[in-house]
């Protein structure tokens, strides 16, 4: 079965051309969600990252998100910490996952990750494919989706990778700049993966 992952930078569009692809029956891993789910889920995390966080990362038992947000913001070296903690077990889940779906007889897989080349991810794929747009476009989709000023996006935005950095690095590229068809893009893709095995 092919790996395929899918990244681009925070409003790119990425999650809407990775539901163009589910509707067409191929299956999906959701890295990013996957990695929040083990902050509740695996029980040996917890104690590194009360260590790294502080108490307060765990409030009524459940994972607090907007805590480790703000402390990498203000801290950017326990980003590395963070991720030699659950990158490890990201991969190991998407392991398990694809050979479920290798075993329903899919062609192939993706796999979302918004710091797919960021986190190592692109060593747990076979080709990726990388969803382009300009700031402008992906600053304006952000602040309709999320109510977020423009400093706050462009925070976020300064925390992933540049688009130009992991432009090169992608075997395929679909651009959301709303001038093409994204449905064509990912027909064309899915033509492609669906013939590779």
């Amino acid at each position: 079965m092919l790996r395929v992952g899918v990244t681009g930078g925070i409003g790119s569009g990425k999650s809407t051309v990775c539901q163009i692809f589910a509707q067409l029956g191929v299956p999906v891993y959701e890295a990013d969600k996957e990695a929040k789910a083990l902050y509740n889920e695996d029980a040996s995390l917890r104690e590194p990252l009360i260590y790294l966080f502080g108490p307060e990362v765990y409030q009524g038992g459940q994972f607090q998100a907007g805590v480790v947000r703000k402390r990498l913001f203000d801290e950017p070296t326990l980003r590395e910490q963070l991720n030699a903690l659950v990158h490890p077990r990201v991969f190991a889940r998407w392991d398990a996952w694809c050979a479920e779906r290798q075993g329903e007889g899919h062609s192939y897989a993706i796999k979302e990750a918004a710091i797919l080349f960021e986190s190592g991810a692109d060593k747990t794929v076979d080709t990726v494919v990388g969803v382009l747009a300009n700031t402008s476009v992906r600053l304006d989709r952000v602040m309709q989706r999320d109510g977020l000023d423009e400093a706050a996006i462009e925070a976020r935005m300064n925390a992933q990778w540049p688009q130009e950095r992991w432009e090169p690095l992608c075997q395929h590229l679909i651009q959301n700049n709303g001038s093409e068809s994204l449905i064509e893009q990912v027909l064309t893709l899915h033509n492609q993966f669906n013939h590779a095995r």
